[in-house]
């Protein structure tokens, strides 16, 4: 009676696991089409530059590692240059994280552990209040930490010195995508260590192979330098990834710091409160169950590696937290593991509840998001995700230009919108694909600004597309102001403006090409189009 019991448990969570990773399949593909936002457009522009052979660094700047441009060119040549291409390559690397996070609780306690924790990794993922819809770096980044972790989860005196060198290899392929990824190196390395501590291998033998995982970690790295050196652009990537990336980690001051993460965990958490308060559970509870408190040290390694990666210069923005979701997820099937086993001697209706725990706080978060998951467009998703940004109306700017430009002519934009150049299939005329940096109060504003407008000037580009937008540039009054100066006169001297989008409001935006109207009824923020007069 007790095996039957226990099948039907069972058999209950493998249906909520299928019903879980079908839904959020099938609302991915419903949500396939939503516009690019421009973490994905420098992302896209920059594979899109690969696929050409044009390697990184030379026509997009950037202070991140080219790991996740890689990533963007792999998928944009198995599915095409569409956003639509873009997005199924996010949902493929969603499910096979999912799957990995399926085997590592498995590994680590038992199935269900496992089956909870892929499916609250696939619902927290989603939702966008970590922007889960768009295919930020962060993605990338724990796919391949997670599989490298995995890898460490065995015996550590039966671990081979060829699974060590692959664990460490792969967890070095995160660091390729966003330096953070740093933190998942350093946990397995510890974690590592201290396992073959406790298994009592000799010091020397220890260290021997925690060389052979360091060393599987930056052959990645390595390789990837070597490449830049060999593509001339080694110095642009040097100065962008160590030199300026130093600058913009140090921009946000440690007495700002507390308000921002306050918001940023807030923002983070939203609608999918259950789950976060359900993963609390099983941090609290898990020294306190003999299975879990086994795991424990992977999980809190894994939990503060986490914690530290999405912490790096205090911004806390919504999508690093992405990288906080497998420690949560993880935590949430230890916590129905802890209830399941103090109700596991109970009568089968009795031990359905952590079942119906798990339905509740899914159901909870879905009905929440209802609207954005089932009712609104692509485009209609994108406004209420991304207020105020333009990532829709940029896609008809785009289109404008490329139907008047030759593939062989240049374009510059005036603004953080590096998806046009995507769209329009369009080189840039200059690196500075965002202007973020040029306003920041960094000591290389002024220097980066003057470069900007050198390199425009000497390419000449056939069209310029000015974005007056406050959140495309994010101007301060710290800001250096040589870059408007210099624009006011070098479009009036050779640029006659050919195209106008004006932005009211979501639903409500007038699109002008060719013929500009002298005034309109009511003006919100705009995008210009100026073409080059002959």
């Amino acid at each position: 009676m007790k095996d039957d019991q226990d099948k039907t448990v069972r058999i209950a969570w493998w249906v909520l696991a299928v019903a879980v990773f079908s839904l959020t399949t099938a609302i991915r593909i419903r949500l396939l089409g939503i516009p690019l936002e421009r973490d994905e457009g420098e992302y896209a522009y920059a594979g899109q530059l690969l696929l050409q052979g044009i390697p990184p660094y030379k026509l997009a700047y950037s202070m991140k590692f080219p790991g996740t441009y890689v990533a963007y060119a792999i998928t944009m040549f198995l599915f095409g240059q569409t956003i639509t291409g873009i997005h199924l390559g996010l949902l493929l690397v969603n499910s096979a994280t999912s799957a990995v996070i399926f085997f590592v609780g498995k590994r680590l306690l038992n199935s269900t552990v496992g089956i909870v924790a892929a499916a609250s990794y696939a619902l927290l993922s989603l939702s966008p209040s970590v922007l889960g819809l768009a295919a930020h770096a962060t993605h990338f980044v724990v796919l391949p930490v997670l599989g490298g972790a995995f890898l460490l989860l065995k015996q550590q005196n039966r671990l081979g010195v060829g699974r060590l060198f692959l664990s460490g290899l792969v967890m070095g392929l995160g660091l390729l995508m966003k330096q953070p990824a740093l933190f998942f190196i350093l946990f397995g390395a510890i974690y590592l260590f201290l396992a073959d501590v406790r298994a009592g291998l000799v010091l020397q033998k220890t260290i021997l192979r925690n060389l052979v995982f360091a060393g599987g970690a930056v052959t990645p790295l390595v390789i990837t330098l070597l490449a830049l050196c060999y593509a001339g652009v080694f110095a642009r990537f040097w100065f962008w990834t160590i030199h300026y990336a130093h600058e913009y980690g140090t921009l946000v001051s440690i007495s700002d710091a507390r308000q921002i993460l306050i918001h940023g965990v807030r923002d983070a958490i939203g609608p999918n409160w259950p789950l976060w308060i359900l993963a609390g559970v099983g941090l609290l509870t898990c020294f306190l169950n003999r299975s879990s408190g086994r795991s424990a040290g992977f999980l809190l390694g894994l939990f503060i590696s986490s914690i530290l990666a999405l912490s790096l210069g205090f911004y806390f923005r919504p999508h690093y937290f992405i990288l906080l979701l497998p420690a949560v997820a993880l935590f949430a099937g230890v916590a129905i593991n802890n209830i399941s086993s103090v109700l596991r001697r109970q009568i089968t209706a009795v031990r359905f509840f952590p079942f119906l725990l798990l339905v509740s706080c899914a159901a909870v978060l879905v009905f929440a998001q209802r609207e954005l998951f089932f009712r609104l467009s692509p485009v209609e998703a994108s406004h209420t995700i991304y207020a105020g940004n333009p990532f829709p109306e940029t896609i008809r700017v785009a289109e404008y230009v490329r139907d008047h430009t030759d593939p062989s002519d240049t374009i510059a934009v005036g603004g953080s919108e590096p998806q046009i150049y995507f769209y329009s299939h369009r080189h840039s005329a200059t690196g500075y694909i965002y202007t973020y940096p040029l306003m920041e109060a960094q000591r290389y504003a002024r220097q980066m600004q003057s470069e900007m407008i050198h390199e425009i000037e000497s390419a000449a580009p056939k069209y310029l597309i000015s974005v007056n937008i406050d959140i495309s540039w994010l101007r301060s009054p710290r800001s250096e102001n040589l870059i408007f100066e210099w624009a006011q006169r070098y479009i009036a001297d050779n640029h006659v403006a050919v195209g106008f989008v004006n932005i009211i409001a979501p639903d409500r935006v007038e699109y002008y090409f060719d013929d500009i109207p002298q005034q309109v009824p009511e003006l919100g923020e705009f995008i210009l189009i100026y073409q080059r007069k002959p």
